[in-house]
């Protein structure tokens, strides 16, 4: 199942994505490899090396961006909530599964209601505006890439730029404008890496606790706590990344193979 929301917030900040990411390729191939690597091996495997960052971000960003985050489905009949009005709680299969007034249906443990999405998602941490999409059970692995991705392409581009003056230039042009121009891109190039670097590495620090801990965000502000039993974190990871060789965790091609082992229930008016 693909999802798209309707969330101009969210819209604006895709589009903010790729445009800082396009400029950043703009301004190393063009004011930077062309510039200062022109006749060198470098700057060929810099276009290649730095362009295969850029499309396996943007591979991840739009997988985050349009798969599932763990949606919920909505019963096909209207679900009778008479018996929990009244106290009972024969129709719950299980304990630990709650009634969302909203979406007016019965939803599995660490499922919640997300207000932009308007529907509850399986172990939901937050609602992220840079994937217009909920960071959910389904699709973290790709919201962990894409920050992954997005540190590394901002990291490499501050080490090219410094590199760039470093190193002599023989070949490089004496034109005043010329270097104008080139230090007014990289003071910028530098500038957009060291923002979105710290920026994205934050979050990603505060991913792998939330994974670490078995807690999501949502969970902690609503003050759950872990309670559930203590699992190794190569196990957590496992959980999020899929079971495959962990090499294959940093790839966005390949799908999260997860079991849905919380069948929904079936409910009957």
């Amino acid at each position: 199942m693909s999802t798209f929301v309707r969330d101009p917030c969210g819209i604006v900040c895709i589009l903010l994505t790729y445009v800082a990411v396009l400029y950043a390729d703009y301004v190393v191939i063009r004011w930077i490899i062309l510039q200062t690597m022109q006749n060198s091996l470098w700057g060929p495997f810099h276009v290649v090396v730095f362009n295969t960052i850029v499309f396996l971000l943007s591979m991840a960003h739009l997988k985050a961006v349009c798969s599932d985050p763990g949606v919920v489905p909505l019963p096909q009949n209207r679900v009778d909530f008479s018996d929990i009005h009244s106290g009972s709680s024969g129709s719950l299969q299980r304990e630990d599964w709650t009634v969302c007034t909203r979406c007016e249906t019965y939803r599995p443990p660490r499922a919640h209601h997300c207000r932009i999405c308007n529907r509850c998602i399986r172990r939901m941490d937050h609602h992220c505006p840079w994937i217009n999409n909920c960071v959910g059970e389904q699709n973290q692995k790709y919201f962990i890439q894409f920050l992954v991705y997005v540190g590394a392409l901002a990291a490499y581009a501050i080490v090219l730029v410094v590199l760039s003056w470093v190193v002599e230039c023989p070949d490089c042009s004496s034109e005043i404008s010329v270097k104008q121009s080139r230090i007014l891109h990289c003071v910028i190039l530098v500038l957009e890496s060291a923002l979105f670097g710290i920026f994205v590495s934050a979050i990603l620090v505060d991913q792998f606790q939330a994974i670490f801990s078995d807690e999501t965000a949502v969970e902690q502000v609503q003050h759950q706590g872990p309670f559930r039993p203590h699992k190794p974190k190569l196990a957590l990871l496992t959980e999020v990344c899929g079971r495959g060789h962990p090499v294959l965790w940093l790839l966005p091609c390949v799908g999260v193979s997860r079991h849905m082992d919380e069948p929904l229930l079936s409910h009957d008016v």
